[in-house]
């Protein structure tokens, strides 16, 4: 039997590792209504995350089964943590982090990365978890068939001097504003078809450097 289910859990209909059963961790209530009425209800569930993680990386076990945020998200996996955590006892097979493209979206991310190096680092090392890049920026022009996208501020400048140096004309340019503002059918584009989203999957050295972020001094 899997553990209780997080109220807010927009949950799929099949679990399991080795199932492609996707679990996404999504910031906010108006984000996550948006994933979750784009996403694929047969294999991909969203877990709204309440405010900001707190940095998981020192906290006590008594700390971390105090937080809503870090319960909700072990309850939903309902495999455990710390030396108690078994990967083949995950309710999903991989775990994706979607965030907004701005400061703080990273920083949750990073926060994230932290948490799962110290409570459940199984996840890290046996390559189930993945951050999926949101677009900030699509550009459209006459003389394109298909938009483009720019996942970031300096991704958006490099494509626009390309276009310039062009000579294109006619260039349409929408800012995103946050996971909320995309439609469903830009969502399932780049947010969360498997073959069409911008996924880099995470490990250790990632988590690693996440934390030297926040502590220089780490090894």
């Amino acid at each position: 039997m899997f553990p209780r289910q997080p109220i807010k859990l927009y949950d799929c209909r099949d679990h399991g590792v080795g199932s492609g059963a996707e679990l996404f961790l999504v910031e906010g209530d108006s984000a996550s209504r948006s994933v979750a009425r784009a996403r694929d209800t047969a294999f991909q569930a969203v877990l709204p995350m309440q405010g900001k993680p707190m940095n998981a990386l020192k906290s006590t076990r008594r700390t971390i089964e105090r937080n809503e945020l870090y319960l909700a998200l072990i309850d939903a996996l309902g495999s455990g943590i710390e030396d108690y955590f078994h990967v083949n006892a995950m309710r999903y097979d991989r775990i994706i982090l979607l965030f907004d493209p701005d400061a703080d979206g990273i920083h949750c991310g990073a926060l994230m990365m932290m948490f799962f190096y110290r409570w459940m680092r199984p996840l890290l090392e046996s390559g189930r978890v993945s951050i999926v890049r949101a677009p900030m920026f699509e550009i459209s022009a006459t003389r394109y068939k298909d938009t483009l996208l720019a996942y970031g501020e300096e991704h958006y400048r490099i494509i626009r001097e390309q276009l310039d140096a062009q000579g294109i004309q006619g260039i349409k340019i929408n800012r995103f504003r946050g996971l909320a503002s995309l439609n469903e059918a830009t969502l399932r584009r780049t947010c969360l078809g498997p073959e069409t989203r911008a996924a880099s999957e995470v490990g250790l050295a990632d988590a690693e450097e996440a934390i030297r972020v926040f502590s220089p001094n780490f090894r």
